[in-house]
C-alpha cells in the first residue's frame, strides 16, 4: 500500500491516513484503498446497486486515473463505497470526455471502528481493456460530516487539487504474463 497525501488546502479532520494499491491483471486491474481514523465521522453514501453512476466524486469516493505511457489519452474510474462506479475516457486533459467501455466492476467495502477510530477498506476488481505500461494515479475524496471535502493523492500539481493532472500519476503499472 502506498500512502496518499492530503492536499495542502484541506484540514486534516477525523481522517489520519489514506493508503492505496493497484496491480494489473490479465483482464484489467485490482485496486485497494484504505481510510484510517475517525471513519464514523465521515459521510458514506448508502449501499446501492452496482451500476454506472455519474457525480460520485461529490462525496466520499475513490479514483483511479490510467494513462498509457507516452500518450495523452487517459481513463478515469470513480469507485464509491456504495457499490456504484463510473468510468470515463478523455482524449487529453479534461478534453473529449465520454463513458469508457467496461466489462465489469466488482466493489466491496468494509468499515470497522472501535472507540471512534477505525478503517474503511474498498476493494475493486475492474474488467476492462487497460493498456500497459501505464502511469497511474490513485486518489480519494473524503466528505466530512459538515460537508467539507478532503482530497488525497500520491502527488499534486501546484495550485488547487486537480486529480486530472498528470502530476498525480506517480505509479508505473506493467502487465506481467
Amino acid at each position: 500500500m502506498k500512502p496518499l497525501m492530503l492536499h495542502q488546502t484541506c484540514n486534516l479532520g477525523p481522517i489520519k491516513a489514506v493508503t492505496a494499491s493497484i496491480k494489473a491483471t490479465p483482464g484489467g486491474c485490482e485496486a485497494e484503498f484504505c481510510i484510517e481514523g475517525g471513519v464514523d465521522q465521515i459521510v458514506l453514501p448508502p449501499a446501492a446497486p452496482s451500476v454506472r453512476t455519474d457525480d460520485l466524486w461529490t462525496t466520499t469516493c475513490f479514483e483511479i486515473f490510467w494513462q498509457p505511457i507516452g500518450g495523452t489519452y487517459y481513463r478515469e474510474f470513480n469507485l464509491s463505497p456504495s457499490g456504484r462506479w463510473a468510468a470515463y475516457d478523455f482524449d487529453d486533459f479534461r478534453e473529449g470526455m465520454r463513458d469508457a467501455p467496461v466489462d465489469a466492476i466488482a466493489l466491496s467495502s468494509v468499515r470497522a471502528s472501535q472507540n471512534g477510530l477505525g478503517q474503511l477498506i474498498l476493494k475493486a476488481s475492474i474488467a476492462a481493456e487497460l493498456p500497459a505500461p501505464a502511469q497511474v494515479a490513485l486518489n480519494a475524496i473524503v466528505e466530512h460530516a459538515d460537508g467539507t471535502l478532503q482530497f488525497w493523492a500520491l502527488a499534486f500539481a501546484p495550485g488547487k487539487p486537480e486529480f486530472h493532472s498528470e502530476a498525480c500519476r506517480q505509479i508505473i503499472v506493467e502487465r506481467r504474463d
